[in-house]
């Protein structure tokens, strides 16, 4: 039954986790031995994704004058078609290319994964999901992720990482929209607003979407 089965491992890298990190999700390394436990299981395909930022991306607050991290908001328009916009936080730089913010976590046993995969490339948009922007009329700047689920003959996704509120989610929806039957473990997860009235928020939204929120004890992860 695991055949057509995979696990996506989005963003555990160095800038979303403390005690450094510029983005750091609060206790977010502490979800590594759940996530190398799932790494352990015969998923077909083993996925990690990294958030990997031109040092003059849109998100980061420092690209607008008078913007501040965390509290302003900036809306993109797509850049094949001003139909489409996103209205986005601005950030502080994070998960710069090549610095160590961008990095895996050590934590993180990422040799076991088939693939890396990098997105929030285009300076020019902002991707919090896996599959890319949400900018698809036409599609702009997709990292690639859907079509190696597609290769693999995945039918069936599970989404960990970082974090719960912003790609987690974001990834988790977009695969059920594609047709996946599409799991997010919540103990295998951080979330940026930790309060439960956002954690509620962002399950309903998700639930919403088709995507079931489950946890390590699931009978879901005892396919055999």
């Amino acid at each position: 039954m695991w055949s057509k089965v995979a696990l996506a491992v989005i963003d555990f890298q160095e800038d979303f986790c403390p005690p450094n990190g510029s983005l750091a999700v609060n206790d977010g390394r502490s979800i590594a031995p759940a996530i190398n436990h799932l790494l352990s299981l015969p998923f077909a395909l083993k996925v990690a994704t990294r958030d990997y930022h031109p040092v003059d991306h849109i998100s980061f607050a420092t690209q607008h004058p008078g913007a501040q991290p965390f509290v302003s908001q900036h809306t993109i328009t797509s850049p094949e078609n001003k139909d489409e916009t996103q209205t986005t936080t601005l950030w502080p730089p994070h998960c710069v290319q090549r610095t160590k913010g961008a990095d895996l976590i050590q934590e993180f046993e990422s040799s076991k994964v088939d693939l890396i995969l990098d997105k929030g490339q285009d300076k020019r948009v902002e991707s919090y999901s896996a599959f890319g922007p949400p900018f698809r009329k036409p599609p702009v700047a997709m990292s690639g992720f859907g079509t190696k689920l597609k290769d693999a003959g995945v039918t069936k996704l599970f989404v960990v990482g970082l974090a719960f509120d912003f790609c987690v989610k974001h990834t988790a929806i977009d695969a059920a929209r594609e047709g996946y039957e599409t799991y997010v473990i919540e103990d295998a997860t951080k979330a940026v607003d930790q309060s439960e009235n956002a954690l509620a928020a962002s399950r309903a939204e998700m639930e919403q979407a088709g995507v079931k929120i489950i946890h390590l004890d699931s009978d879901e992860l005892t396919m055999n």
